[in-house]
């Protein structure tokens, strides 16, 4: 198959289970490169949802041609980026995870098209923090959620964001750390994602991580969030898509 390419099973996996591991999506050179331009980079800079359209080494990992080129063929259109996150989780106190959510529940959109790729920056697994995954759980529609509690594994956080509607209406919405109702760390799916490799998901699969419990291996990695041409993202902050290609 051609780079960024993804064959019929391939593709009804991904349909079936909500999620895809794509191996060689980045070279070592291309993650190293990136790694040692973003060390060198303000810790503030991280807080930006929009590197992707301010930065040069930011566009080249998040318009990489084999990750843009399976988000094309799994959206069955233009991929546009909403927004972009490179995500360190070092051993120690501070190495918590992200609760398991669905990206849908932070990213409403009209139709909903969301989805996100994952690239690993270093070798990830269970250990020092890795992707985990529901299989499946995409096909169920969007679950009951409550404020995540498990400190010890999770960072706990709310924020409040302007949203805005195709015909201008504004409000406020209140985001927090969601944990999903009746989903434990028991039912997910621990990924041992590779360098360089990517893990593509829907808006609706359940994902997470939990901390970094390692000795000394730092966790990175790289997510992109994609939209459908055409579609309508209700948050305000990050309404000015970018065209993938």
């Amino acid at each position: 198959m051609p780079a960024g390419q993804l064959t019929q099973e391939e593709l009804q996996k991904y349909k079936t289970d909500g999620f895809l591991l794509v191996p060689g999506l980045l070279s070592p050179a291309e993650v190293d490169a990136f790694v040692q331009y973003e060390a060198s980079q303000p810790s503030e800079w991280r807080g930006h949802l929009d590197n992707h359209a301010r930065d040069e080494a930011w566009r080249r990992v998040a318009t990489h041609p084999n990750m843009v080129g399976i988000a094309r063929q799994i959206l069955g259109a233009r991929p546009w980026i909403v927004q972009t996150m490179y995500l360190e989780k070092h051993a120690g106190e501070a190495a918590k995870g992200t609760a398991l959510h669905q990206d849908s529940h932070y990213l409403p959109t009209e139709p909903n098209t969301l989805m996100a790729c994952w690239i690993a920056m270093s070798d990830t697994d269970l250990e020092n923090g890795g992707l985990c995954v529901l299989p499946g759980s995409q096909q169920k529609g969007l679950f009951a959620t409550h404020k995540a509690t498990s400190t010890n594994d999770h960072q706990v956080w709310e924020s409040e964001h302007l949203m805005r509607d195709p015909a201008g209406k504004e409000w406020k919405q209140v985001f927090y750390s969601f944990e999903i109702d009746g989903v434990t760390k028991a039912d997910m799916k621990f990924l041992s994602v590779p360098k360089g490799a990517g893990v593509f998901f829907t808006g609706m699969t359940i994902h997470g991580s939990y901390a970094n419990v390692s000795k000394d291996r730092v966790r990175r990695a790289f997510a992109t969030h994609f939209v459908a041409d055409g579609t309508w993202v209700f948050r305000a902050d990050v309404q000015n898509t970018v065209a993938a290609q």
